[in-house]
């Protein structure tokens, strides 16, 4: 499909001759995702899909206590401090964003009175600014009113560097400005094609001013508020116990009718993913049960308990192995992985390359994930219109050796690789679950037979994922050689995903660990590449672009992606949920309730 035929397919749109599905329909065929297919509408002046939930519950209350778990406990509640799924999860039980994704990738408002749109001029035609509409009566859980001050301050408080919000990048390149009371504009300085990202899911939750003008910037972290949140949402704060238990009790102010069904939440945490499955799909003690990283024999075993299903979403999400580009064995000023270091031994592409041949995929897949984890040689694995075509994975001992031979490295009498005093010996840390432990165990094996020793490290997920910025355990800090762990984007569009290889993105001592760049990779072709394609508003020459930097990442070996994961959760029976890939867990909390 040429431009042609693209802009006559959406003036037909306009027209009123061709539906928004049929539009939507067309594009699948030739490869673009349903939210691609709403982008352009957008941009086209065709209003966004309102999405809209089912609910059926008449009433306000009634539904009882909603037990939830999370084997994962948040650790904190301010959502721009939040670098793990289980604290932007945690913080959205209260905090809310302007907007969410659903499952289809079609935005819904929540604090915003409606989506902008190029018909009635919120969206700018040149690409440079949007306006949005809030929501008149939303109080916060205190009583104080919501206005555009919360979110003009929510902007300067996450875009202050020495706040060191891990949302930053979606607040430092823009300019945000009162109109009036209930409406705020974003300004960008290059047309940007895709503009909803500041407010918008997980790094777009607003904050209240009142409780947090007296702690931005260097004395961010001293904020009660932390730890006993005031927000908008459908629960207000009642206990948090960090790395345990949040709860909270209904908002009986909540500014949507007829919701929260549940009187209070419970969000439990610890533990591990298959004792969390068997609490809900075996035992029935909870409702619901997040991240079912469990080998998919076990829950097919435990769905037959009779209390619950598996619910699999598709999203983003890829297992993936990263390669640290600096020395997490070398101090420099007090901080290791340091930008000053270069690491010893992975600096060699042929070490890298090995590394990658190493890691057998299919097997992973096979006898550990089978339903809920999909082998892929792609960092951006979803939505397919972002997905390379060219780039492939292969699992190969021989072609390793023969590799690191030619490269000159050389097996000692002890079978290890070295060179230049140098010898090929890593520790791989991830957290602690079953899969990953076996995922290890698989990739250990191979490496041994390459003369690569691999020393396995397994971290407490608490600490592992912990936004503790003194704990050097976690993996923002990254002070071993390699690490696996679970992300993906949490838009339908990877641009944002994709800053995490930036170099001004880089997680330092200087900014608390909080970047997002946690392998330490520099390049600046990948850095020139990413800021044009955040201008482009041609959607194939930008997703041209978007897929060279999936190709950067993944042939340098920067990362190694293993399985493609999809959103696996744990459900009662009676329970209804909308989930989606390209949100946090919790973003449609306000709509759950229990059917019979």
């Amino acid at each position: 499909m040429d431009e042609r035929d693209l802009r006559g397919l959406l003036d037909r749109v306009k027209a009123g001759r061709m539906s928004r599905r049929a539009f939507a329909k067309r594009l699948m065929a030739v490869g673009l995702t349903a939210p691609l297919a709403n982008q352009l509408l957008a941009y086209s002046g065709v209003a966004m899909a309102q999405s809209k939930p089912t609910y059926k519950p008449t009433k306000r209350g009634g539904g009882g206590l909603l037990k939830v778990l999370w084997w994962q406990g948040p650790t904190l509640l301010n959502p721009h401090f939040a670098v793990g799924t289980k604290d932007q999860d945690g913080s959205r039980l209260f905090y809310e964003p302007l907007a969410g994704w659903d499952g289809d990738g079609n935005l819904r408002p929540v604090l915003a009175e409606a989506i902008p749109g190029r018909e009635d001029g919120t969206l700018a035609a040149d690409g440079k600014s949007v306006t949005w509409k809030l929501k008149k009566g939303v109080t916060w859980h205190d009583g104080k009113p919501f206005t555009a001050a919360d979110v003009v301050f929510t902007w300067e408080y996450a875009k202050n560097p020495a706040t060191a919000a891990v949302t930053v990048g979606s607040y430092k390149d823009v300019v945000v400005e009162k109109v009036d009371d209930y409406t705020v504009v974003v300004k960008f300085p290059q047309p940007t094609p895709f503009w909803a990202d500041a407010f918008v899911a997980s790094a777009g939750s607003i904050i209240p001013k009142h409780l947090f003008a007296d702690y931005i910037g260097d004395k961010s972290r001293d904020a009660p508020t932390n730890l006993k949140p005031v927000g908008t949402g459908p629960y207000k704060f009642k206990d948090f116990k960090p790395g345990d238990m949040v709860t909270g009790v209904i908002n009986t102010n909540y500014h949507v009718e007829n919701r929260p069904y549940f009187d209070a939440i419970e969000m439990k945490g610890g533990g591990d993913a298959v004792s969390a499955a068997r609490s809900v799909l075996q035992t029935g003690e909870f409702d619901f049960g997040w991240n079912m990283q469990v080998e998919d024999e076990i829950l097919l075993r435990l769905e037959k308990g009779g209390k619950g299903k598996v619910i699999i979403t598709p999203g983003g999400g890829i297992e993936h192995i990263q390669l640290n580009s600096t020395d997490p064995w070398t101090e420099v000023d007090g901080e290791r992985s340091s930008l000053k270091t270069k690491h010893p031994t992975l600096i060699d592409p042929a070490v890298r390359q090995a590394l990658a041949l190493l890691v057998d995929k299919d097997s992973v897949e096979k006898y550990i994930y089978g339903r809920t984890g999909k082998a892929t040689a792609n960092f951006i694995d979803n939505p397919e219109r972002f997905r390379s075509k060219t780039t492939k994975y292969e699992f190969n001992v021989d072609k390793a050796n023969a590799l690191l031979d030619k490269a000159g490295w050389a097996k000692g009498a002890d079978g290890i690789r070295a060179k230049d005093g140098k010898k090929l010996k890593f520790v791989y840390q991830t957290s602690i679950n079953q899969p990953r432990q076996k995922t290890q165990a698989i990739v250990k094996q191979a490496c041994q037979k390459a003369g690569i020793d691999i020393e396995v490290k397994a971290v407490t997920a608490s600490v592992f994922f912990s936004s503790d910025v003194a704990n050097p355990d976690t993996y923002p800090h990254f002070y071993t050689d390699l690490q696996m762990y679970n992300n993906g984007p949490q838009q339908p569009d990877p641009e944002v995903f994709l800053r995490q290889f930036l170099t001004a993105e880089v997680a330092s001592k200087e900014n608390k660990w909080q970047g997002r760049n946690i392998t330490r990779w520099q390049n600046k072709e990948y850095d020139d590449i990413h800021k044009a394609a955040g201008l482009e508003l041609d959607p194939v020459k930008r997703a041209a672009m978007l897929i060279k930097l999936n190709e950067m990442a993944v042939n340098n070996q920067v990362v190694i992606p293993v399985v493609a994961r999809p959103v696996v959760t744990a459900v009662a029976n009676n329970l209804v949920v909308e989930l989606t890939g390209w949100d946090n867990n919790t973003w449609d909390l306000p709509n759950w309730y229990k059917d019979g």
